[in-house]
């Protein structure tokens, strides 16, 4: 080979190394979204594609002669594997329930064809430079593809283009790689060769194309299986899936596969959210949410004419951009963002209470459970003490804090939680019919004793306010949970720090399998 050929190897292994770890993401992201627990799947993706490396680095041995058709091999195979990787896992959701197996299969051959990638550039390139400028500039471009990949899968893979194309945009890049090479000793090879290397680019080139047609119909085929209802928005957003189902005239959110709401019955969930936080409150003015992206909880605030300012924090622009313009959202959160009154405002809920210096009356954290490492940092004594140092003297917290039956022992963590940041907390809990069984935890920051603090809330009456179901008597009901027969573990209750994630670890053992 020319040494012209030295820096194209180089520029290859760039190309390669983005591509390689933007595909170790969309397999990790593909595995939270279809199995679940993001902290796990990641960890686990990404050390089985390293191990899958490290295979492929040792079989790379055994690989002689006809170095460089070999490596153009491995990049025509990457590049099917990586195009339709998520076109195999939604369509295996579709028609199987193992998909997690076929998502940790694609990752051990995507990972053992990656790892074939780097030993064979260094031995095509052995020829034109030393031993140890040769590994250096080779694992240089590798990682420097890396930084790219990352940036890349950040900024625009996943919140513009999804998984629905990003691995199209792969698997081109290593067929891109592979042409380039084949460009280069073409007139090194014999005419059969040629032909075989020109005919598969060309297959696979049509493949790649087709797939992109035929992109959208096969993920909505396999969306459409994860849920019972006809799926009529179905969104990427950088940081979660969010899909909107009918039954009738009746929708369902979800937000990577949890249910959030049903229009059915959300005002049994938000009406309980807001306003015993409000009557308890009392002289509210501003009012913070955390979360709280479709709108309801907003909603059910403007129905206070005393409250002059409502800041909602939610993370996900997408989410919050669909409760401003999706008419099924905006129908049900009756134009809520639209308000004067009201501020959006997209970013991190644990960072802007840290930097935030505004007080408030009353902060409602409308949240997903704390499933997650990330969503557990907004449940823990660090998040609450923040929280009381952002509230005037009378103000008041709620949160939700997921099922008081199904995940008992995460509901009492929550509650001794707030109770360590300083808060008289009052739990409560009402029957959802599409959720089942849901809880809130309410704290105060004033000296309440725990059992004035509920006959004060049992004596509120909502006469000044316009709900659906909430009134006195199911102040009565939300407020007594009667004997506990399911879970006697009241002293064995952790206080959730960042530190210590114990309410990540209550919540995903749960009981279950009560029913």
């Amino acid at each position: 080979m020319s040494t012209s050929r030295s820096p194209f190897l180089k520029l290859a292994l760039f190309a390669t190394g983005l591509s390689g770890i933007v595909a170790e993401y969309i397999l990790s992201t593909l595995a939270s979204y279809f199995i679940g627990d993001s902290a796990v799947q990641w960890s686990l993706i990404v050390s089985v594609m390293l191990f899958s490396m490290g295979l492929g680095s040792r079989i790379s041995k055994y690989l002689d002669g006809n170095l460089l058709v070999k490596f153009i091999g491995v990049e025509f195979a990457l590049s099917i594997l990586v195009s339709f990787s998520s076109l195999v896992a939604y369509t295996a959701a579709g028609l199987t329930d193992y998909v997690g197996l076929i998502i940790y299969g694609m990752s051990i051959l995507i990972g053992l064809l990656i790892g074939l990638e780097i030993p064979l550039v260094i031995r095509l390139n052995e020829e034109f430079e030393s031993l140890k400028v040769n590994v250096a500039s080779v694992m240089e471009k590798d990682y420097l593809g890396s930084l790219v990949g990352g940036l890349f899968f950040a900024f625009i893979g996943l919140p513009i283009l999804g998984l629905t194309y990003t691995p199209f945009i792969l698997g081109f890049i290593n067929l891109m790689v592979a042409l380039g090479l084949f460009i280069t000793v073409r007139r090194d090879l014999a005419a059969k060769m040629n032909a075989r290397i020109s005919i598969a680019s060309g297959i696979i080139l049509l493949l790649i194309f087709g797939g992109i047609m035929k992109a959208e119909p096969i993920i909505l085929f396999g969306e459409q299986a994860r849920y019972k209802d006809k799926v009529v928005l179905s969104k990427q957003s950088k940081y979660q899936k969010i899909v909107l189902t009918q039954w009738k005239d009746h929708y369902w959110l979800y937000l990577n596969g949890n249910q959030q709401l049903s229009t059915l019955d959300e005002d049994k969930y938000h009406e309980a959210l807001v306003h015993p936080a409000v009557q308890l409150a009392d002289q509210v003015k501003d009012v913070l949410v955390l979360g709280g992206g479709d709108g309801c909880a907003a909603r059910e605030l403007l129905k206070y004419p005393s409250i002059e300012q409502i800041t909602v924090v939610d993370l996900d622009s997408m989410m919050t951009g669909l409760a401003s313009r999706h008419p099924i959202l905006t129908e049900l959160n009756k134009h809520a963002f639209s308000h004067e009154k009201v501020q959006v405002l997209n970013t991190d809920a644990f960072n802007y209470m840290e930097r935030e210096k505004q007080l408030y009356d009353l902060i409602i954290v409308d949240l997903p459970d704390p499933r997650s490492v990330e969503l557990n940092r907004m449940y823990t004594s660090e998040f609450y003490r923040l929280c009381q140092l952002k509230l005037r003297p009378h103000g008041v917290l709620i949160t939700q804090a997921g099922s008081p039956y199904f995940a008992t022992k995460a509901f009492r963590c929550i509650d001794t939680t707030m109770a360590s940041a300083g808060f008289e907390t009052l739990p409560l809990h009402n029957h959802v019919l599409t959720l089942g069984e849901w809880g809130w935890v309410l704290g105060m920051k004033e000296n309440w004793t725990k059992g004035n603090l509920k006959t004060k809330a049992r004596q509120l009456s909502f006469k000044d306010v316009e709900t659906k179901w909430l009134n006195q008597e199911a102040m009565l009901m939300m407020s007594s949970f009667g004997k506990d027969i399911y879970f006697k573990v009241q002293d064995s209750i952790e206080v959730n720090h960042i530190q210590d994630p114990v309410l990540y670890r209550y919540y995903l053992k749960g009981n279950w399998d009560l029913y």
